[in-house]
């Protein structure tokens, strides 16, 4: 588990001996980072599920202007708050250690909005479904955010309400689904979708 782009690029992260601490692959995370590169400068990030940060550890490296990292599970939060120290990221990092449904809630009210959201929740336990529709009720994006979910193929989105499903990529048994608020729908009758 490594960071593949970036300031830091090369450095290893720390790894979970946990085998229920499921890390995004290196080979899933180079194909959604080869998609969203150019659009990561600056950028403020939202990890929900983030394990042990190694998503938004990435964006960090590829140029994000800081990362907050939403994690519950006590045994993930010591690796990620081991990862930030690593790599000297706690300047440009938040951790919020509650359950996604409810820090989403805190972010909401703390006014937050995001420019990317990561989402990599445990495989085929319905919290995709949930997530969304939190974040339809509980707004953290604007017109030009983009939603990132790394889900099991097995585990399809169905009917996401107020996003549009602009890419998929599928790396084994593994779906990374792109999505754009829906609010975008008016431009993209006038100009044509470009995609990502």
């Amino acid at each position: 588990m490594r960071i593949i782009g970036g300031i830091s690029k090369g450095r290893k992260l720390v790894r979970p001996k946990d085998q229920a601490i499921r890390p995004t692959s290196d080979r899933v995370k180079e194909s959604l980072f080869n998609i969203i590169q150019k659009k990561l400068e600056g950028k403020t990030v939202l990890d929900l599920y983030a394990g042990t940060g190694n998503l938004g550890i990435e964006a960090l490296s590829r140029g994000a202007k800081k990362t907050i990292f939403v994690e519950k599970e006590r045994q993930a939060l010591k690796i990620l708050r081991r990862n930030l120290d690593l790599f000297h990221l706690k300047g440009r990092s938040e951790i919020i250690p509650k359950d996604v449904n409810q820090a989403i809630g805190i972010l909401s009210h703390r006014g937050e909005s995001f420019d990317l959201i990561l989402m990599d929740p445990p495989y085929q336990k319905g919290l995709v479904q949930k997530t969304m529709g939190r974040l339809n009720s509980h707004p953290i994006h604007h017109q030009d955010s983009l939603l990132i979910i790394e889900h099991d193929r097995r585990e399809p989105i169905r009917n996401p309400t107020q996003w549009n499903l602009v890419q998929e990529r599928r790396i084994g048994d593994t779906m990374l689904s792109f999505f754009t608020p829906k609010i975008n729908q008016r431009t993209e009758s006038q100009t044509g979708s470009e995609g990502i």
